[in-house]
Formats: structure tokens, sequence, C-alpha cells
């Protein structure tokens, strides 16, 4: 018998440990040891019963129970003490308060999904972990983020397989209530909502809820309200479940829903204004269209608008492949906008934003990321490589430039280590040097530790895994229809003696899931090695719509069910947070495998990595740049150009390679005989049992990689290189009622207006020999039309370094030339010197470029005229 309605009993606490409830919503928890622990030892078995979700445990603990908590000073001392602890936490200077009046006031992050507690399931995978890894450090540095999203009634799905091995979906309906969420409201207790209007008369209206990541308060948007009609509550019903209009509308809500929130979020807490938009991936981008809506509401004109908008604004694209970004139909957007989401803002300039206007572009798509671009003055990537890729993918917003021109730069992502790194690591450092963090400078101190007490501590978290592994394993049969009674052999799954493998993320073809098993012999080979053995633990999902994704795993996992191998792999369905945390810290080794460069970025083997665990990766992403040849393997990768079945053969081949000559026999080195029984090494010398040269990998793992990979490292990136430039740049923007933005404005529509009159006419150069040598200097006379505008509207500059038999230059240096007469009717001689300083072919040429205080690059408006 199914209830017809349901609603959620609040835990009454006794006062003297009320601040266990203050403990519980605020989701610090999920990264702070001591408050888990004390979590854990008021009741370990309703807690674990719990999932480890707070709120969920303090609501199954009867009236008496808490009586007895309250009754005992110990207890409640050690929660007053964590309430005091977290209050310091929530209000006391830290790194950002230290920048001074510079810094940014308040900083607002749109993303469309969140990863930051299993208890909160309002991600999907990378982008979402990544989300929520960048609010738990700005919380913790002290970044005065407000995160903004959406509030999916069904999160993302859950996973589970069929007996024949197919990926199957359930979405069970999550309660707000039951959420650490805290409904937004009026003074007179009214629920808080912003609406957006939509086609043929209909609204869009939203709640807004607000989860508390320590000193970050993140604001859901929930369409699923009464003041909607049926179609306009399940917008928000699930994480990238639609398509079409359902999409679109998620985005609006998003974009132009989120700065409403915002401004409500202002208005009822006193909060300071955001002065930096950072929009993360272009799924939030049409945030900038509801800044400009506010502005040209005040009185600004469009280009005015745009220009103040955009200076204090930041884009972040996630995506190396075309695929990956959201594309709409312009009639489509052009439909909703129609409908006045936007009354004082023309529809064509916002057609425009998003149009593909370029090579191979598509006139009839509206593009979000190129939206997001031009909405915003910076711009970047999440690697050092996939900064090089996206200027390479987004170059057509930028022709007659290079492509290493493209004003997209990079920032590494990182992982927040507090949330990631097992607690067996956090006490070991605080045993061996009073240090749990290992963001502490005396993490550098692992290299000293003993190499037997790492090899141990590595042998705990594998165990950890194994028996979570297990335990998940049945759990996953059970659900495939097998009875328990066929399932004795998972009671011994894996060895806590042999070399484990993690390899887990979304399963996209171009991450290639089943490279591992291109040669099922050789496979099975490693698997079953007497001496050597390997052992994988494997977990992902694929997106509903991604048929090949899901044979995919339908492959692997009739590859692990079949009975001579299961006890060595296995695949773990429903991959989260959760799971995650044991993963990580249980696998020796990370895999890595994707079609290079397509991976943007990936955290997965960071968190490996601060862990202890070593990465056996392409070098794509992350690992392109801080892979040092001491904390893992590089796997060799096929020519540009390989066909796609001769570059899987070729990668296959060598990921199998490293692992049989490389990584299993360092791995076993010097290990006793009694250590793995029957797949015992050929004793040939006296040994401790300890691998020594696998440990100082791990060793130098620890106290090297584990700073550069850190989220806070990622923070302070944005803080310096971002956000502290942006928030000055819209401060110019605003100072005397707009008057930068109004005169770069007028630069940029009269640049736009007269551009096609610039063109360098002739070039001449003189103080060169026949034979020239190193050392010399070239005179260069330029013959430059500028139409209307003036010698101070532009930079005339030359551009020169060693040229290709094509004629292409490289290592290139940039000379500005001089304005030194005026020929008459926009004419002039622009002239300078260049030294020859490369021996070889040398080249040069010259180009007119814009020129203006508050643009960022030579190339940020795209216009260039070339010699």
């Amino acid at each position: 018998m199914k209830a017809i309605r349901r609603f959620t009993v609040r835990t009454v606490l006794p006062e003297n440990i009320a601040t266990l409830g203050q403990l519980a919503r605020n989701l610090r928890w999920s990264w702070h040891l001591p408050t888990r622990r004390l979590f854990h030892d008021i009741d370990p078995a309703a807690w674990e019963a719990s999932n480890e979700d707070p709120l969920v445990f303090l609501g199954s603990l009867g009236r008496d129970q808490l009586q007895k908590l309250a009754d005992s000073p110990q207890l409640v001392d050690r929660i007053t003490h964590l309430g005091s602890e977290l209050n310091e936490y929530l209000f006391e200077p830290r790194w950002y308060q230290s920048l001074g009046p510079d810094a940014p006031e308040s900083i607002a992050y749109f993303s469309p999904e969140y990863g930051i507690s299993a208890v909160l399931p309002q991600y999907s995978g990378g982008l979402g972990i990544l989300a929520g890894d960048h609010l738990k450090a700005a919380s913790d540095l002290g970044v005065p983020i407000i995160g903004v999203g959406l509030l999916y009634q069904s999160g993302y799905f859950k996973q589970s397989l069929s007996r024949d091995a197919w990926q199957q979906e359930t979405y069970p309906v999550l309660d707000p209530d039951e959420l650490p969420l805290t409904l937004l409201g009026e003074s007179d207790g009214t629920p808080t909502e912003i609406s957006l209007p939509l086609p043929n008369g209909r609204a869009l209206h939203a709640r807004i809820w607000r989860a508390d990541v320590g000193r970050v308060p993140l604001l859901l948007l929930d369409s699923n309200v009464p003041s909607n009609d049926d179609a306009a509550r399940s917008i928000t019903d699930r994480l990238y479940g639609g398509g079409g209009d359902h999409r679109l509308q998620q985005e609006l809500l998003l974009g132009m829903g989120g700065v409403k929130a915002l401004r409500a979020f202002e208005k009822l807490t006193g909060a300071p204004a955001p002065e930096v938009f950072h929009t993360n991936e272009g799924h939030a981008g049409f945030l900038g269209i509801e800044r400009i809506r506010e502005l040209m509401d005040g009185g600004l004109s469009w280009d005015e608008a745009l220009a103040a908008g955009r200076a204090s604004t930041v884009f972040t694209t996630h995506t190396p492949v075309p695929a990956g970004i959201d594309r709409f139909e312009r009639d489509q957007v052009s439909h909703f906008f129609a409908a006045g989401l936007a009354p004082s803002v023309p529809i064509d300039q916002v057609l425009a934003l998003g149009h593909e206007d370029y090579d191979d572009g598509d006139p009839t798509k509206f593009n979000m990321a190129v939206m997001g671009l031009r909405l915003a003055q910076r711009a970047n990537g999440v690697a050092k490589l996939h900064g090089q890729v996206s200027r390479g993918m987004f170059s057509g917003l930028w022709p007659g430039f290079d492509t290493a021109e493209v004003p997209i730069g990079s920032v590494t992502n990182g992982v927040h280590e507090p949330s990631w790194v097992d607690p067996l690591i956090a006490d070991f450092a605080r045993e061996k040097f009073g240090r749990e963090s290992i963001l502490d400078p005396a993490w550098g101190k692992a290299l000293d530790v003993d190499d037997a007490d790492i090899w141990t501590l590595r042998g705990q978290m594998r165990e950890q895994l194994i028996k979570d592994v297990r335990l998940r394993l049945k759990a996953s049969w059970r659900k495939r229809g097998a009875s328990p009674s066929e399932l004795e052999w998972t009671e011994s799954v894996l060895d806590p003696r042999v070399l484990t493998i993690g390899f887990a993320r979304r399963v996209p073809t171009y991450k290639r899931l089943t490279l591992m098993l291109r040669d099922p012999a050789r496979l099975k080979a490693l698997l079953l090695d007497d001496e050597r053995p390997i052992q994988l633990v494997i977990a992902g999902k694929s997106h509903p719509a991604d048929e090949q994704g899901k044979l995919m795993i339908q492959d692997l996992v009739r590859f692990t069910d079949d009975p001579e191998v299961r006890h060595r792999i296995v695949f773990l369905p429903n991959y989260d947070i959760a799971m995650a945390r044991t993963l990580f810290p249980g696998c020796d080794v990370w895999l890595n495998n994707p079609l290079r460069p397509l991976e943007a970025c990936g955290t997965s083997g960071m968190k490996s990595a601060i862990n202890g665990g070593l990465n056996l990766s392409v070098l794509d992403g992350w690992w392109d740049e801080m892979y040092d040849g001491h904390n893992g393997w590089a796997i060799p990768t096929a020519e540009p150009g390989t066909p796609g079945e001769q570059r899987d053969d070729i990668e296959s081949a060598a990921l199998y390679h490293l692992l049989e000559t490389q990584v299993t026999p360092l791995f076993y080195e010097g290990q006793r005989e009694e250590a793995y029984g029957a797949h015992a090494a050929p004793a040939t010398a006296v040994s401790d049992g300890v691998p020594h040269g696998w440990v100082a990998m791990v060793k130098h793992t620890l106290a090297e990689l584990g700073p550069a990979v850190s989220a806070e490292r990622m923070l302070q990136d944005y803080v310096q290189g971002l956000y502290v430039p942006a928030a000055q740049s819209g401060r110019t923007a605003r100072d005397n009622d707009y008057a930068a933005a109004r005169q770069l404005a007028t630069y940029v529509r009269q640049l736009r207006d007269t551009w096609d009159a610039v063109a360098v006419e002739h070039v001449d150069s003189t103080g060169v020999t026949e034979d020239p040598h190193i050392g010399d200097r070239l005179d260069v006379s330029a013959y430059i039309s500028l139409g209307a505008l003036s010698p101070e509207d532009v930079l005339v500059e030359t551009v020169y370094g060693r040229v290709s038999d094509s004629d292409e230059l490289t290592d290139v240096a940039l000379q500005a030339l001089s304005a030194v007469e005026g020929l008459g009717q926009g004419r002039y001689v622009f002239a300078g010197q260049i030294d020859v300083n490369h021996p070889g072919p040398f080249g040069y040429t010259v180009r007119v470029l814009p020129a203006h205080q508050h643009l960022t690059s030579r190339s940020e408006l795209g216009l260039v005229a070339n010699a």
C-alpha cells in the first residue's frame, strides 16, 4: 500500500546538543574528518545505515537516544567544540582576506551541476565534481564565491545492470526537505520566487534553495513549484535528461534565472553584488544576456552594456570536442526571446552572439560556447594542453590570427584534497609529522618516512577497497537477478596482495573504456599470471542516450563475468562520490587511456595521486604537463592521423607492454614469497618484503604531485590570474556612470564600421646587406591606410622570427612601429627597427591591430589587417 502524501518530520534536538543540526546542515562535514567521525562515533551502525548522511542519521535517532547523548558531558563538550570550530572557520579571515581591496568583494559562479557530496546528488561527472571542488576550495581559502545552479528533482540517473549486462537507468525522486537545503523566503515567510516569461503567455517560476558549502552559499533553482503548469514544473526534472526546448529552458533558467536569484539573495541577506561572473561552460551563458538587460534598463545602449558586462565576466570551456557543446536552432532561441525574456535587448543581437558565422560553422545554429566566449573578456581552458586545443577549436572566432594568439588561456584543474584524501592517509600524516593535510609543506617529509610504513599503509587502503568491492559486487549481482546461492564467489573476489588497477569515469567513446579488451588473451594472461598478476576495478556511467557507450559497458561486463577471470576484474555500477572515496585510495595504479588530445583535463588520476596511487596514462589533459617520469608512466600514442582501429591496436599494445615490462615487475620486486602465496615471484635475494622502487615513486608522488594538483592551487590561479583582473576591469567600466564602457563601446562601433578600409599598402626595409648576420638591424617602413581611424586607434607592429619553407613564421617576436608621417586621406607611414636575432631563414611581416586601454589582448576583437 502506497502513501498518497508524504512530508518530513524534523528531529528536535535537546538544547545542549542542538549544534549537531548546524554541523549536519553545513556541507563542510563532507570534507571535515573530525565532524564525520563525531557522527560515526555516536552510533556506528546507524551512521553506516544512513549511508553517511547526517540528516538521515539524526532523523533515525529516537528521543531516548538523543537524551542519552545530551546527558553525556564528554559528548556534549565534543559537539560544542566542533560547533565553535565551525563558527570560527565560517567567519575568520583566511588567505583571500590578505589580498587587500583589489580583490573582488563577491564572485558569482554558475554551473549546471555540482558534485559536493553523495547526499546531494546534483552531478553527473567531471564537470560537476570540479564545480563542487571549486566551491569547497573557495570556502577553505575564504574566496567570497556564491554558487548558482539548478535543483534537479531526480538528480542524475542511478545505474544498474541487467542480467545480459545492459545499462539500466532509474530516476528516484528527491525530496528537497530531506536534503541539506534551506528554502529562501521573504520576510513574511512566503517562499521567494523568480520568474521568466515563456511563449504563448506562459511563465516559468522557480524557488531558490540554499546549500551551505562551508562559507560558500550555493543557490539552486527549482521549477517544481505550484505556481507552474505541469510542463514548467518538469523543467528541472533531471540533469541532462532532455533536449530541444527542454534543455534550452533549463539553460535559460540557469543563466537568466540565476542572475535574478542572485539579486533576490542580495536583497534578502544584504550580501554584496558580485563583481565578477564566472560562467562554468556554455550551459550558463544566458547569464550575460540578463546582465545586459539590467544595464540596458538602466540606460545603457546595447554596445555599452555588452562592453560593461564583458569586462567582469570569465568563461571556462571544458570540452575539447564540438559534440560536447550545446547548440540550438536559431529560430528556437528567437522564439523564446520573442516572449519577452529581455524586452529591452534586441533579439538580433542575442542571436549574433551565438552565430556560427565562421568557416565550417552552421548559420542555422546557436552555439552556447561561442556565446560564452563573446560575452566574456577573459576565457580559459582547464589544462595547458586543453588551452592549446581550445585555441585551435575556436580559432574561427579570431580570423587572421595565428592559433597561439587566440585569447583563451588555461588554468589547470585541481582536486579538493580534504575531500579525497583517505582518513588513513590523514591519520598517517598526523602521526608521522603532525599534519593531516597534504597541502602542508610538512608533507614533503613523506620522502623521509620509512618505506615499510608507506607500504603497509598502501596495503591497508587496498584491503579497504576490496572489502567495499565485494559488498557492491554482490549487491549488483542481486539486482541482475542472481540468487544468494550463486554468489558465494563474490566473497573472495580480488586479492589484497595483488597489484590493483583502477579505471572509473564517464563512458563516452573517446575515453575508450574497452581499450584494455583490445587483446583479450593478453589481458587474461596479465590477470592470471602465476608470478605477477594484476587485478582491475572498473566503474562508469554512459549517458542514457549514448548507445555506443552502453555497448562498451556491455562488452566489458561480459568479459568480467567470465568465471575464469571474474575474481581478478570487476565492473561496479552506479559510480558516484561515495564509491570514489574508497576506489581512489585503494588502487595502486590509476589507468587513463583517452584519445589524445580529447581529454580536457580529467581529475580522477589526481585523486589517486594524492592517496599515493601512481598514474598510467596517455599524455593528455593534466598528465601531459605533470608527468615527470617518477610519478607514474606515460602510455605512448600513435602518430596523429593514424586510423582509429590501427591507433587502438598500437596504443593497447603499448599499454600491455608497459604493464608486462615496467609496472608489474616494479610492484612485485623484493616482496617475500609468503606475501602472495601461489603467485610468488622467484626468490632471487634476501628481501624485507618491500618493493623499494615502487615506494620511492609513491613517496615522490605524495611529496611533489600532491600540492600541484590541489584545488586550492587552482583557486589561487583563478583569483590572481582571472578574478582580480576581471574585478578591476569591471570597476573601471562602471566608474563615472560607465564612462569607460561607453568610451570603449564607441571605439568598437567605429572600428567595426570602418575596419574594411584598414590595409597595409606597402612595406620597405633597409639596413641589412646581402650577407646578413645576427645582430644586424632592419629598418622597417610601412605605408598604412587607416580610413577614418587615427594612428592612436591602432597598433602597427612587425612580427618577425624564423621562417619555414612555406614562409610560416615561428619563434616570433613583436616590435611596435611608430607613426612618423601623415600622407593625407587617412594614409600614414609607420617606422621602426627590428633586430636580426636568428641564424638561418629569417622573415618578418607587418600588421595593424586595434589599440585601446580597455582591451585585454591584441586579438580580443578579432580584427587584424595583415600585410
